[in-house]
């Protein structure tokens, strides 16, 4: 039995669907593999679902916080090295008998970069609330809707 293809030429036999079936079994391996990238993108649709959804200031902060984590987790996860070792070269440049293989260590450099986007990523919530209670003081509520009524209604 054969399955016409889209331009009218016979293509495939139905024996070739088992060969389908195969290429759907490995995506959904490498679906599952990737299983902490998949919590990533949940993390980053919760804290933008928050950041844009809700009315109230503490939780746009709260969806902002997520976000910035789940990025950074993203770029730690990215980083990481199955096998790898620390860059540290213990036989030297000199005296070692073999090359250095940069293959064989981990690259230190998002970690790094990660650990001042956690710096920046705290400083950023200090400061966020800080306004936070600071609006509140002027205003009496941290509903977004609310303090928009009352500067719409206060003359300028």
């Amino acid at each position: 039995m054969r399955i016409e293809n889209w331009m009218g030429a016979s293509k495939f036999q139905v024996s070739s669907f088992k060969f389908q079936k195969t290429k759907m079994d490995e995506f959904i391996t490498i679906v599952i593999s990737r299983y902490n990238y998949w919590a990533y993108v949940i993390l980053m649709m919760i804290g933008m679902y928050a950041m844009i959804t809700k009315n109230n200031l503490v939780k746009k902060i709260i969806g902002m916080n997520i976000f910035q984590t789940a990025i950074i987790l993203f770029y730690i996860s990215v980083a990481a090295k199955k096998g790898g070792t620390i860059p540290i070269i213990s036989h030297g440049h000199n005296g070692g008998d073999h090359a250095v293989h940069a293959m064989d260590f981990i690259n230190p450099l998002p970690h790094v970069l990660m650990l001042t986007a956690i710096v920046v990523s705290v400083a950023t919530l200090g400061v966020a609330l800080a306004l936070a209670i600071k609006i509140y003081r002027q205003y009496g509520t941290l509903e977004e809707d609310e303090i928009n009524a009352q500067l719409r209604e206060t003359p300028q």
